[in-house]
């Protein structure tokens, strides 16, 4: 019963240290001991299990009571011959249930290495030294950091606590944050909400600092408690795979219908019963696309492997098919249109009117200013040799490395002038307060933001100081303001009205965050492909706006405004000007709502950025709501759909490019198998209208299956993004699958395939060639196998054929020869026996060859006028 229980006593029945926290070999004896901080996981499916799934699917079910019927008649018909079909239509179904396996395996496996790419963190101090693990491996002992935006990665016991707020709601239903207090012993009964020296795991820190001893892991927290509350959830479809799946649904119906019409025909025809079942089943089995949302999920997991590369990380599917439709991506400017690397260039002294640049020898009026605003700050820097390490927030450690060169190192500073209180930096004051004991006085320290401060300042030269305000930020400066006053006592909860009011003006410090060159380069990508960007930041807007010229952000014609200007705007003076406003600067959280919305209620699809914890509902508002993964707080990473490993506003648009290309591939995937499925439709069931013959038996058609609608669909799923797709308009935010002519083109696709498959037939059975049923049987199978198989070549661009290559996609070149061999094996080889088929002479090789070809022909036509039109557009 931790919470009842005196600090000193929790520590010493932990064993640990509250300074130095564990040693390494005392973490490494607790890790064997305790296990992994981590909730026991869903038991995934054994792949039995899923391969048993396999032929849960209705028609497959079908299909295997044919072979069975089909094994009893080989059975009293007692000949050996008669056993091969229902034998080869068993070995082909498990040949496909074993490839489904596979498929599904791909995806999690790409999936779960998300999850591990995107784990929480703890700042622990291990051996007296601040370090950053994965949360999963923290022992009971640990001592941990927690500030504003943590996650809580285990149940903890506050040992520190400043002006501690945490949001339980996950366990205790409170929507309010829980006030903490690190000094409070609690009642031994007490529930959860009303532990108030505790902080418990899953839960989020949504104000203040806290120093914690992790008291219990994994399953033994209270989240553990009720963690097999959540193995119910399933895992979600994206919006594709469920309209993909609701097609298939429909297709299945058609397909039924057509099989129905089939069977009748066959049945009147005077067709064996069984023939024209298993034909009938057969067909229906190659014309569902039922391993489409298999295809999907596969292609849409191996895309975002592929963004993980490139630095981002997704952590919602469904926002890979949002990511292509994005028209306007709002981000914030430090970090992420800059380089995040904070160097203090230049202080002003109100005290005497002293400007000074930024050196190793500063004077001593500049240098106390240093040291001043270097006691008002969280972050540290490390030296590993030659290397700079910045902790924190990159404001704060720019300021105390300006003040290490001078000679004034942090930690020696704070044990000179211990902090007695603090009131933490948040998004809404722009301000961070602390109360230092500095040569036996209470001096309050106050340091943000200029045009805050200034309104609080009764003493020092104001007016001056906006002149060097406004002077600094037109050289795209970073403006840091720093006030003080002395009080007599600290009372014990200081509020901001107490400590932010009454304050003397000390000085400016001004930092400069260049740049990124990268960025630059994205923003004239984004204007090429119809995306408008906006930076959104909490900076002066003079600052804002030099850096929005030289990315290219700010053009002529643009505006840029403040918060406050946003604030007095309605929602329509919002949307009448929202296309034209480039920059918003001094913005709120509540700001980025609005901003996200406006340009929603344009139909336009939105990217915001957001790293604070304040940020989180603008990020869940936004079509695509993007974390920082190195400035972000796991509030808002756990609020976004994406992380950006780098903070980099480029790997947005690299995200976006991926994003298209992701959508393209799974577009052409779909066109792919559905104009296959259709050719093999119209084939059978044109043929059984006209002559009433099958043009192709079920085993042929199953084998065309096998063929085609799996090795090649996933390769095509794989193609790398074409070149030329951010030259593209994003794609509307409602535009369905089919949308401009897709799905009339599948259609001429089906229509094709099964035009030339019955001209092979009849060319085959025919006396020209000197045919007959068997050899018809034989040309349809090869024109309609070869042909499906050329296609996956024709389908990997909108452009010529000629123009893109055929060999680019070694995935693709890899399953055409498989596929070539699995066609060649039962045309060639003593299986072509069982398989109905014969072997052909040259000329009906020859035909059928030449009409497996004509796809490319009639693709090429079809790119061509398309070429023309969009040219002419």
């Amino acid at each position: 019963m931790y919470h009842n229980e005196s600090i000193s006593d929790v520590i010493k029945n932990l064993n640990t240290d509250e300074k130095n926290g564990l040693s390494e070999s005392q973490a490494s004896e607790r890790a064997a001991k305790f296990g992994k901080n981590k909730l026991n996981e869903k038991k995934k499916k054994t792949t039995l299990a899923r391969f048993i799934e396999q032929f849960k699917d209705v028609m497959i079910l079908i299909l295997l009571v044919a072979a069975a019927i089909s094994f009893v008649i080989a059975c009293i018909e007692g000949q050996p011959k008669e056993f091969f079909e229902p034998l080869l239509i068993l070995v082909i179904v498990v040949m496909n249930a074993v490839i489904g396996v596979a498929q599904e395996s791909k995806a999690e496996k790409a999936l779960d290495a998300l999850k591990n790419l995107s784990a929480p963190h703890a700042r622990v101090i291990r051996g007296g030294k601040d370090i950053i693990i994965n949360a999963a491996d923290l022992v009971p002992g640990d001592i941990i950091r927690l500030e504003a935006g943590d996650f809580v990665p285990a149940d903890c016991r506050l040992l520190q606590s400043v002006s501690l707020k945490s949001e339980e709601s996950a366990l205790t239903g409170e929507s309010v944050p829980s006030e903490k207090d690190a000094s409070a012993i609690v009642d031994e009964k007490s529930p959860i909400g009303d532990r108030t020296n505790m902080v418990f795991s899953g839960c989020s820190i949504t104000y203040g600092t806290a120093l914690a001893v992790v008291v219990r892991t994994g399953m033994d927290t209270e989240m553990g408690k009720i963690a097999n509350l959540l193995d119910g959830e399933e895992d979600g479809k994206t919006p594709l795979q469920q309209k993909l799946a609701s097609l298939g649904k429909y297709l299945g119906i058609l397909a039924l219908a057509v099989c129905g019409i089939i069977f009748v025909v066959g049945i009147t025809s005077g067709m064996d019963v069984i023939d024209i079942f298993m034909t009938a089943v057969s067909l229906a089995v190659s014309a569902i696309p039922e391993g489409l949302p298999a295809i999907v999920t596969v292609v849409l997991a191996i895309g975002v492997q592929r963004m993980v590369k490139k630095n981002a990380i997704i952590r919602r599917l469904p926002a890979v098919e949002t990511l292509g439709s994005a028209s306007v991506i709002c981000s914030d400017k430090t970090g992420t249109l800059t380089q995040n690397r904070m160097t203090l260039v230049k202080a002003w002294l109100d005290d005497g009117d002293i400007t000074e640049d930024i050196s190793n020898s500063n004077s001593e009026k500049i240098v106390k200013l240093l040291t001043t605003a270097c006691l008002c700050c969280n972050g540290t820097i490390e030296f590993e040799g030659d290397k700079v390490s910045h902790i924190g927030d990159p404001t704060e450690t720019a300021i105390i490395y300006a003040s290490y060169i001078n000679g004034k190192e942090k930690n020696a500073l704070e044990a000179e002038s211990p902090r007695l209180a603090e009131l933490p930096f948040d998004s809404d004051r722009k301000l961070m307060t602390t109360v230092n004991k500095v040569n036996g006085k209470n001096l309050v320290i106050v340091k943000g933001a200029f045009d805050v401060l200034e309104k609080r300042c009764i003493a020092g030269n104001v007016d001056r100081a906006r002149q060097v305000n406004d002077e600094m930020s037109r050289n795209a400066l970073r403006v840091i303001t720093v006030a003080y006053k002395y009080i007599d006592t600290v009372s014990e909860s200081p509020t901001f009205e107490e400590l932010e009011n009454g304050l003397t003006l000390m000085g400016l410090v001004g930092m400069i965050d260049p740049p990124r060159q990268e960025a630059a380069d994205a923003v004239k990508i984004c204007r090429r492909a119809g995306i408008k960007p906006v930076m959104i930041t909490g900076d002066h807007i003079v600052t804002a706006t030099a850096i929005a010229k030289q990315l290219g952000i700010y053009t002529d014609g643009d505006n840029a405004i403040t918060g406050a200007q946003l604030d007095n705007m309605t929602d329509a003076e919002l949307d009448a000007a929202v296309e034209h406003i480039a920059v918003y600067a001094r913005v709120s959280p509540e700001n980025k709502i609005r901003i996200v919305k406006a340009w929603q209620r344009k139909e336009r699809v939105v990217a915001m950025t957001g790293d604070g914890v304040n940020d989180a509902p603008a990020l869940k508002a936004a079509d695509i709501g993007c974390a920082m993964g190195i400035t972000g707080t796991d509030v808002a990473k756990g609020a976004a759909d994406m992380t950006l490993t780098d903070d980099n506003f480029a790997t947005i648009v690299d995200a976006v490019q991926e994003g298209r290309g992701i959508y393209s591939n799974i577009k052409k995937v779909v066109g792919f198998l559905l104009g296959t499925n259709i050719g093999e439709v119209i084939t059978v069931f044109a043929s059984m209208m006209i002559c009433r013959e099958a043009p192709l038996l079920s085993m042929q058609l199953l084998w065309i299956n096998l063929v085609t609608d799996s090795l090649p669909a996933i390769a095509l799923g794989m193609e790398d993004v074409e070149k030329g797709i951010m030259d593209e308009k994003p794609k509307p935010k409602n535009e369905g699958l089919f949308a401009k002519g897709y799905g009339v083109k599948i259609v001429i696709w089906g229509l094709m395939f099964g035009i030339i498959s019955l001209a092979s037939y009849f060319i085959g059975k025919g006396q020209i060639v000197g045919g007959n049923i068997e050899a018809g049987r034989t040309m349809a199978f090869l024109t309609l196998a070869l042909s499906q198989v050329i296609q996956a070549f024709n389908m990997r661009s909108e452009r010529s054929i000629f123009k893109t290559g055929l060999f680019g996609n070694k995935k693709l070149n890899l399953s055409v020869l498989v596929s070539l061999s699995l066609i060649a094996v039962v045309l060639f080889t003593p299986l072509s026996i069982p398989f109905g088929m014969i072997h052909l002479t040259l000329r009906q090789y020859l035909y059928g060859i030449a009409l497996a070809l004509v796809p490319v022909v009639v693709m090429e036509i079809m790119k061509l006028i398309e070429a023309i039109i969009k040219k002419n557009k």
